[in-house]
């Protein structure tokens, strides 16, 4: 068996200028890569579906960062532009076993499928209000409908003021960006969770209908979650809650551009809207990395092995592809494609993201929408020239022009 220091690392590129390219190099690789991440940081990459399913239930690798032996000798700085992703403090996200159920657990019994559900008119009535918003022959769909939309619901979700939005927005922007400078890093992360605390504060101090108060309701009812614990727990549901919702109703709307004849069929309605968004979730799925778990032991996989204090990322932008998984056609999109074995497009195992049905329904009310309104939306550019955002984690455009005509 080999390990990382016997064979090239595929550097990730940390403007993100060819992700399907890249992608595919990480698959080329097998089904374990080993890569660089942005700031010279050695990783294992898992690119293929099968492996993937397999290591995310492993229980040899964990998420206490405290097992990376680059961590423990002191090799990741602290001001790493990826580190609030590597490190984002103790929730769900970054604890094992009975701690991790302990925590998951209150936020299920708080994300409820009714809870979700009754969403969907908040859903409607804001999709409907960003639409009416929309004029002219040229707009950036992703600033003016992609963006807002997941971000009103996931503030609505979460109970966070409105107010604190655009700030948010800045905030995020950083805290996801390869391009942060070091001196701004710590800042941020310091800033970001300054309001999630507040917000948290303010909840206990006034509860109302919504998420971040019914953890802390949950919490004083049975299992105790600090506040340190519902502070970074809102920080992790507002993150996933916004960008992966943006980038999946993004990349619909690409490939659907891209891919006339596809959408004939989902407006002919031979297609169905639910086939769009899976088939997005796979072929382009919002997050191209996931940031990242570490081996208590070494950990075989193929003829590679990870070996103890080393640590993993999934690679889901390459997974999604995998031709072992999805048939000889994963390289294409098509919503009507007969392999449908289950994409893993929103995590395997313990750590299943929790709001992929609130994603789910949000496509499923935004792009029937936005059509119905818009049936003939073009891209106002050719696919070619719209361009990554420096992320390496999500698969998201810097702004996406669409030509509104309409026939």
């Amino acid at each position: 068996m080999t390990t990382g220091t016997e064979e090239t690392r595929i550097a990730l590129d940390p403007f993100v200028t060819d992700l399907d390219g890249e992608s595919a190099a990480l698959r080329a690789a097998g089904p374990l890569a080993a890569v660089e991440l942005p700031g010279g940081v050695p990783v294992w990459a898992v690119t293929h579906h099968a492996e993937a399913r397999a290591l995310l239930t492993d229980p040899r690798l964990v998420k206490d960062i405290n097992v990376w032996g680059a961590w423990q000798r002191g090799e990741i700085a602290p001001d790493w532009p990826l580190i609030g992703l590597a490190n984002p403090g103790r929730s769900m996200l970054t604890v094992d076993g009975a701690d991790h159920r302990r925590m998951r657990t209150l936020v299920a019994q708080a994300l409820t499928p009714r809870r979700v559900e009754q969403m969907r008119e908040r859903i409607s009535k804001l999709t409907e209000s960003l639409l009416d918003d929309l004029t002219g022959d040229v707009v950036d769909l992703k600033a003016d409908f992609a963006y807002p939309l997941p971000m009103y619901v996931i503030a609505d979700l979460m109970g966070i003021e409105e107010s604190r939005l655009p700030r948010l927005k800045e905030l995020f922007e950083k805290f996801f960006s390869t391009q942060t400078p070091p001196a701004e890093v710590i800042a941020t992360l310091t800033e970001l969770a300054g309001i999630m605390a507040e917000t948290v504060a303010a909840k206990r101090a006034e509860p109302g209908d919504d998420l971040t108060s019914a953890l802390i309701l949950a919490s004083e009812d049975g299992d105790h979650l600090t506040d340190t614990e519902i502070v970074s727990t809102l920080q992790l549901m507002v993150a996933a809650g916004h960008e992966t919702t943006i980038s999946l109703i993004v990349n619909a709307v690409v490939n659907l551009s891209a891919h006339p004849d596809q959408r004939a069929l989902v407006l002919s309605g031979e297609a169905d809207w639910s086939a769009v968004v899976e088939e997005t979730l796979r072929y382009a799925t919002p997050t191209s990395h996931v940031l990242i778990r570490f081996a208590t032991e070494d950990v075989p996989v193929g003829d590679k092995v990870i070996p103890a204090g080393d640590a993993l990322i999934v690679s889901y932008g390459a997974i999604g592809r995998d031709e072992n998984a999805h048939g000889p056609t994963a390289g294409e999109f098509d919503i009507t494609r007969t392999v449908k074995n289950r994409h893993i497009s929103f995590g395997h195992g313990p750590h299943v993201c929790p709001g992929a049905a609130l994603s789910r329904l949000e496509a499923g009310v935004a792009l029937p929408a936005l059509y119905e309104r818009f049936p003939s939306l073009d891209l106002a550019v050719p696919v070619s020239e719209l361009r990554n955002k420096p992320v390496v984690t999500q698969n998201d455009l810097f702004e996406l022009p669409v030509r509104l005509t309409t026939g």
